[in-house]
């Protein structure tokens, strides 16, 4: 039978109950059964009625659908018309007077309807009539407690009678409420609300930009309700969504939520509804902090009709006060007055011992105007809320305070901060502008404060990578500042943090010496000594970082308790150059996923390019990439657009170590195109990174030379470049193979005067690495297989992997064969597995020298011929019989230099550097 419904519903969390529909209507078409749906309202009994029509359809049955209303209980066989309208057709073929009450029920005819019985018997012979075994019938019945007395009797009968035959009847009520189908004896379901998987998924299918933080809060209100999980969105704003703005401590109802949960707390006494109300605005359920605040001589009794209700308990074994749905604090709330709401906040204020965060806030909520002195309480609330961890918080803390506010030098500073800690945590960037646009009309004189000069400087930082600028406004106004009291020591720390990466990314020395002058001048509280532990472990590794690593190492190992993501960050921070990035990772990978709930953002972005530089020494490649890509994204939508060159710089050194030529170069042109205008010496150095890995891969060692001794002079270590630490074992290379041992003993000998080697085993492998490469006369064995057996050298893979090359390269040339082959094949194995494919061929070309046939290196698993022109092959093809270029020339009709070009682009795509090495790549058969 042809269906007239559209396709079924998919309903989530609902499979158990669609394959009970499924079985009913089976067992039904036999012979006949009836069964009743029951649950809270909202949980979907509807939803499954619905679903279960179009299934009925396509299982042969003809759909009959009756719909109880509350304003139509008192009209006599309104549902039973329901269902005779499309059975009309069938009804003058019944017996004649069977036929006439059947319409006098439909007010068709002039005689009144007669007794029940005569009127139920006719629509049994009607029913029986229509339902046959080839066409049965399926009855659905929604809101069966609201279906007319008269109607619900006849329907009562028809669903218990075995007389009926081919007729399944599937009901819906509500628990609770009486109705004709379940005072019949037929049997009952209840539908359950959903479980927090499944509310999830539907929550995100309908909502998919809402923040996962957002959906948290929402599923644990709605506690499964369908409805409520779909309504509760609603009345949100767009900020409220994605958890930029934070959520009411009590979220607000729609209309239809409203008429399901109001209904009951409206009908309770005054007095009960004045103790839910404190019990709402409370939230700790103490009965005593009630009492307290409800005042009188047995304020507690009034709970007692709540209690009755069914809409509050009493825990036993705590004694505290719930709701027993949440979102009947909301209706609650929703059924209160704004004088109720603030009497009830001015009341458990009292309640709360001055100094406390609750006392404060319910202070705010009870305030109607400005009021300077709850706005400065709420102001250190805010920054203890940061401290919590809750940036969004924080911020929407301060925003009130602004508002409740009198003073406007007051008022323009908490806008102003809340600029700052919005462009420097949250991501709000775009919003900077405009709170400083707010502040400077709250009170114009102010707008050089600490706060506004650091909201602004953060806009120029991240946003257009103005470094001058932004470095001219923090000096200026960390010179100027006066601190008069606890809080200024946060937005200080903004401030320094921000003017740290000011520094970090303008890459000069001058803005370094600038910082310290700034801190010895100021003596600024250093929040447990973390300031001085990341300007030497940051700012200057090299030169200062041994001294206190010590200190980092115990900050690093208490991170698990730590709940502030400023200092997370900057513990973190500290760490990246210095190798203690693996010891972060949990608390990095937390911050990530407050972002992606839409807490500090800004702060998540950071987080991910410091897991991304783990990553990169760690050979998780593909994870770095995929981190990346996200916070990439992630700087796009927020317009932090110096922070992203960091990214870009991490993907472009895993494609040049990859050998993909053509993006690693794209982003370092990009890197310096955009950072040299703006004077941003940090991304010169990215480029200069990425450009020389590149040419090292390719054995390209004079433009890997010329790129790093552009950086620094050979036997300095230069100072304020913590990027030096990287390239370490870069330049030595480039030095001993372009013949410039000097250079390279020179480079190793600044490394150990300045104590690299102590700062972490894989610089100290790195060292011994390079001091090996850098001995000109001889194969230094103790130094080699002292960096190839450090502590945990498996760690750092594609480190490891260079020396190993370097080694087996050094005894291959020494005439040890059987000894570099080792190496060799180590160094191969590794490349490969990182998919390091100029690496994995300059090791595969070594081993070839040594007389061990090695497979042609590609970097996607195609036949290298693949990899050619039809001219380059046939080109490779003559070249690696032996004959000369101008020989080719002469048998191809081209020019000599046209060869050479052709030559080049096959070494470049085979990952070859000699015709020997052709020869052996070129050993499967050439189309």
């Amino acid at each position: 039978m042809a269906s007239a419904f559209p396709a079924p519903v998919v309903l989530v969390g609902r499979s158990a109950e669609l394959a009970l529909i499924d079985r009913h209507f089976d067992s039904a078409g036999a012979g006949g059964a009836a069964l009743m749906l029951t649950g809270e309202a909202g949980v979907g009994k509807s939803a499954l009625l619905d679903a279960a029509a179009p299934r009925a359809a396509d299982a042969g049955f003809r759909v009959l659908r009756v719909a109880g209303c509350p304003f139509q209980q008192g009209v006599g066989f309104s549902a039973l018309n329901q269902l005779l309208q499309p059975l009309a057709d069938a009804i003058p073929t019944l017996p004649a007077r069977q036929a006439e009450t059947l319409r006098a029920v439909r007010g068709l005819s002039e005689e009144q309807p007669t007794e029940l019985l005569a009127i139920a018997n006719a629509v049994h012979a009607l029913v029986a009539h229509v339902a046959t075994e080839a066409a049965p019938l399926a009855l659905i019945v929604d809101d069966a407690a609201w279906v007319d007395r008269s109607s619900a009797t006849v329907l009562g009968t028809l669903a218990h009678s075995p007389r009926t035959g081919h007729l399944a009847v599937l009901g819906a009520s509500r628990t609770g409420d009486a109705s004709f189908l379940n005072t019949i004896g037929i049997p009952e379901h209840e539908v359950r609300p959903l479980d927090d998987a499944s509310a999830d998924e539907l929550v995100a299918e309908r909502f998919p930009a809402m923040a996962s933080r957002v959906r948290r809060r929402l599923i644990a209100e709605a506690r499964g309700n369908p409805l409520a999980l779909l309504e509760l969105p609603v009345p949100l704003n767009s900020l409220q969504h994605t958890a930029r703005s934070t959520l009411p401590a009590v979220l607000p109802l729609t209309e239809r939520l409203k008429g399901i949960f109001s209904t009951r707390v409206a009908a309770l006494p005054a007095p009960t509804r004045k103790l839910l109300l404190l019990a709402v605005l409370d939230g700790s359920g103490d009965l005593h902090v009630l009492q307290r605040a409800l005042g009188g001589p047995d304020p507690l009794a009034e709970l007692s009709p709540a209690e009755r209700a069914g809409l509050v308990q009493v825990d036993a074994d705590t004694g505290l006060l719930g709701f027993r749905h949440p979102l009947t604090r909301s209706a609650v709330l929703d059924l209160s007055t704004s004088e109720e709401r603030r009497w009830a906040h001015r009341a458990l204020a009292a309640e709360l011992p001055e100094g406390s965060e609750q006392r404060a806030r319910h202070l705010a909520d009870a305030a109607i105007g400005p009021d300077d002195r709850v706005a400065a309480l709420l102001h250190d609330v805010a920054y203890g809320t940061l401290r919590r961890g809750d940036a969004v918080g924080a911020i929407n803390t301060l925003l009130r305070a602004s508002e409740l506010s009198a003073d406007g030098t007051a008022k323009a500073r908490r806008l102003a901060e809340a600029a700052c800690l919005g462009a420097n945590i949250t991501g709000d960037l775009r919003n900077v502008r405009a709170l400083l646009d707010n502040a400077d009309h709250a009170d114009p004189s102010g707008t050089d404060s600490l706060a506004a000069a650091t909201a602004a400087a953060s806009q120029l930082l991240n946003g257009e990578g103005d470094v001058d600028t932004a470095h001219r406004l923090l000096v200026g106004a960390i010179d100027t500042h006066v601190r008069p009291g606890d809080t200024d020591e946060d937005i200080l720390r903004e401030a320094l943090n921000t003017l740290l990466m000011v520094c970090f990314y303008g890459g000069r020395p001058e803005l370094w010496s600038s910082f310290d002058t700034v801190v010895a001048r100021r003596h600024p509280p250093t929040s447990g000594r973390l300031l001085p532990v990341i300007l030497r472990t940051f700012g200057d590794p090299a030169h200062g970082a041994p001294a206190v690593l010590d200190r980092l190492d115990d900050l690093v190992a208490g991170l698990h308790q730590q709940t502030d993501p400023v200092r997370v960050f900057g513990i973190a921070l500290a760490s990246s150059y210095v190798d203690r990035l693996p010891g972060c990772r949990g608390s990095l990978r937390r911050m990530i996923d407050d972002g992606r709930d839409g807490g500090a953002v800004a702060l998540a972005i950071q987080a991910q390019f410091l897991l991304a530089n783990d990553a990169w020494t760690g050979g998780q490649w593909d994870d770095l990439l995929t981190v990346t890509a996200e916070g990439l994204r992630w700087c796009e939508t927020y317009d932090y657009r110096l922070t992203a060159s960091t990214g870009h710089f991490l993907q472009g050194v895993v494609a040049a170590a990859r050998g993909e030529g053509d993006t690693a170069r794209g982003i370092a042109d990009r890197l310096v195109s955009w950072g040299n205008p703006r004077g941003l010496g940090a991304l010169r150095v990215y480029a200069s990174h990425i450009r020389a890995l590149s040419a090292l891969g390719d054995a390209d060692f004079d433009t890997a030379h010329r790129l790093l001794r552009a950086l620094g002079t050979p036997g300095e270590v230069p100072r304020f470049m913590p990027h030096a630490l990287w390239l370490l074992a870069d330049f030595t290379e480039a030095a001993v193979r372009t013949d410039r041992y000097k250079e390279a003993a020179a480079h190793v000998a600044a490394v150990r005067k300045t104590d690299i080697p102590s700062i972490s085993p894989r610089l100290a492998m790195l060292t011994d690495a390079a001091e090996a490469m850098a001995v000109a006369e001889f194969v230094d064995h103790d130094l080699f297989e002292a960096a190839i057996a450090a502590p945990g050298a498996e760690r750092w893979p594609f480190d490891w992997a260079r020396i190993c090359l370097a080694y087996g390269e050094r005894l291959r040339r020494a005439k040890a064969g059987a000894a570099a082959r080792t190496h060799l094949e180590a160094a191969l194995s590794t490349f490969d597995r990182l998919g390091a494919v100029p690496w994995s061929a300059r090791a595969a070309n070594e081993l070839r020298a040594s007389g061990i046939p090695v497979g042609p290196v590609v970097s996607d698993g195609r036949d290298p011929h693949a990899l050619l022109t039809p001219q380059e092959r046939r080109t490779a093809r003559l070249a690696a019989t032996g004959l000369t270029n101008k020989q080719i020339a002469a048998q191809l009709f081209l020019s000599p230099r046209t060869v050479a070009a052709h030559l080049r682009s096959v070494f470049r795509k085979l990952n070859v550097t000699s015709r020997g090495g052709l020869r052996d790549a070129l050993t499967g058969p050439v189309p």
